[in-house]
């Protein structure tokens, strides 16, 4: 089976500005091309750029992605660095939930300024945000 990339974009819900891009990292390999010299992707390709879509999903760096390619294009070595890169992510996920979790008693401690429809001059939200006295 042989696909032009707008089929492949389509099959794999993901643009075809993105797939050209993940070729270009090397993430995916280099199609063949037709006589009119379109890319032809092949089964390979689709199911290498879902694997890639759903890591994104997972909010992976495309370096990581990279490095979970290279396990994956050698079956028979030691997921042990696998594990490693993966509990580094969860590590980073936890730092960004507490980050957006004081982001959001940062959020609600300014939305406390101004419980009413005012005018704008007398809004304490405004008023926080120029003096920046609702620091948490």
């Amino acid at each position: 089976m042989q696909i032009k990339i707008g089929e492949l974009a389509k099959r794999t819900e993901c643009q075809a500005e993105t797939i050209r891009y993940y070729e270009k990292e090397g993430l995916l390999p280099q199609p063949s091309r037709s006589g009119g010299n379109y890319r032809l992707y092949g089964e390979e390709h689709i199911e290498r750029l879902r694997f890639i879509r759903h890591c994104r999903t997972l909010d992976m760096a495309l370096d990581d992605v990279r490095t979970l390619l290279i396990y994956r294009d050698t079956p028979d070595e030691d997921c042990g660095d696998v594990n490693t890169l993966l509990d580094e992510h969860i590590h980073a996920v936890e730092v960004r939930v507490k980050e957006l979790m004081q982001l959001k008693r940062h959020l609600t401690v300014l939305r406390q300024k101004c419980s009413s429809a005012a005018p704008t001059e007398s809004c304490g939200i405004l008023r926080a945000l120029s003096d920046c006295s609702c620091h948490v």
